[in-house]
């Protein structure tokens, strides 16, 4: 599967989330990083659903980019 994940500039690092999986999250001081952590809290966060026996919830959400004028 396939999640979307936004990354938002903080004062001193980013932050990630990912809006299928509430609760999902990580910090880097790169965005490579940040994606690295990201990686890791997903997979880490779909184990402890499985473990749980709770549903894992589809990628549903999408991304895209609008031009401002």
């Amino acid at each position: 599967m396939r999640y979307a994940i936004v990354i938002e500039k903080a004062p001193s690092n980013y932050s990630a989330y990912c809006s299928d999986l509430p609760g999902c999250v990580a910090t880097g001081y790169t965005i490579e990083e940040v994606k690295n952590e990201m990686t890791q809290a997903i997979a880490f966060h779909l184990e402890g659903l499985r473990e749980e026996d709770l549903p894992i919830p589809l990628p549903l959400s999408l991304t895209d980019y609008i031009e401002a004028s």
